[in-house]
């Protein structure tokens, strides 16, 4: 059963299959932002990255960034089931998962993990499953949708599967009690699971390429130095600072909480850029980052 219509074809990605495949190819080769080559797993038996953090503007612009994410991610083995922390710009305000069916884009439809998902309800007493966060007004909201083409290109002829979770909370105390549960389902499967946190970084106006530029990046740096201190509790207050307008600090404080509980050591940083340098365009800026975080 088709549950989660195409949604954000035309406005953040091209709405006909053959034109998205092809500008998913050109940042998967892009060498100044993306990693420069098509994606290539290793097939090892082990795995020893459990996630990453990657944008969700338009994929012309933040989608070399995520690229870089997913040949990380495949790169050792093919994933079984990829799970995506999204955030909520609608105003949803609950926590909720797409327990059952599929989600189409142009390149196709993919499987909803419905055995982790009832794993993870049946765990759970704060994750609800709940098909309108993800239909209906929520149709709208992209930054879920925009990570599901490049887990269909880069799994190709796989049956890569994926699980979709809307955390809308800012409450860190409740993330931590959130990211236990995921936690618990994780370490009792035998499947091979990573995790991908949808979040672009700080979203301002710029006026010039020179000082108004610098401070910008400043503001992102903040962020993502305590990211590579593997810190989740600073690098969520960074991400949350009045001034600074990240648009996922929980997915991305979720994401490190699961890592530290499944016993990562390491945060890593693969790439930075902000629209400006892509577009060079002054006005609108918005930061992007690829990290991973490595047992």
């Amino acid at each position: 059963m088709e549950i989660r219509k195409i949604g954000q074809a035309r406005r953040f990605y091209p709405q006909d299959k053959d034109s998205l495949y092809s500008l998913i190819d050109s940042c998967f080769l892009d060498e100044n932002f993306g990693p420069g080559e098509k994606p290539k797993s290793l097939d090892q038996e082990s795995r020893s990255i459990v996630g990453g953090v990657s944008p969700h503007a338009g994929i012309s612009i933040s989608g070399p960034c995520a690229a870089i994410t997913y040949s990380n991610l495949f790169k050792e083995k093919i994933p079984d089931t990829i799970i995506i922390l999204g955030t909520d710009h609608i105003g949803y305000r609950k926590i909720a998962l797409l327990k059952e069916g599929k989600w189409k884009t142009p390149l196709g439809s993919i499987k909803i993990d419905d055995e982790i998902s009832n794993e993870i309800i049946n765990n759970s007493k704060t994750i609800i499953a709940d098909e309108a966060a993800f239909t209906g007004p929520f149709l709208e909201e992209h930054n879920i949708d925009v990570q599901i083409p490049f887990i269909q290109y880069c799994g190709a002829e796989h049956d890569v599967k994926i699980l979709p979770i809307k955390i809308s909370t800012r409450s860190y105390d409740l993330l931590d009690k959130i990211t236990s549960d995921i936690t618990a389902v994780l370490k009792s499967t035998d499947k091979d699971i990573v995790i991908v946190a949808s979040s672009d970084m700080n979203h301002e106006t710029i006026y010039n390429s020179g000082e108004g530029l610098e401070n910008f990046r400043e503001k992102d740096k903040s962020v993502i130095d305590a990211f590579e201190e593997f810190n989740p509790e600073k690098t969520y207050k960074a991400a949350t600072k009045p001034n600074i307008h990240v648009c996922g600090p929980q997915t991305i404080t979720s994401l490190m909480l699961i890592s530290k509980k499944m016993n990562s050591n390491k945060s890593k940083i693969l790439k930075y850029y902000t629209s400006y340098d892509i577009t060079k365009n002054i006005g609108w800026c918005v930061g992007y980052i690829s990290g991973i975080f490595i047992k």
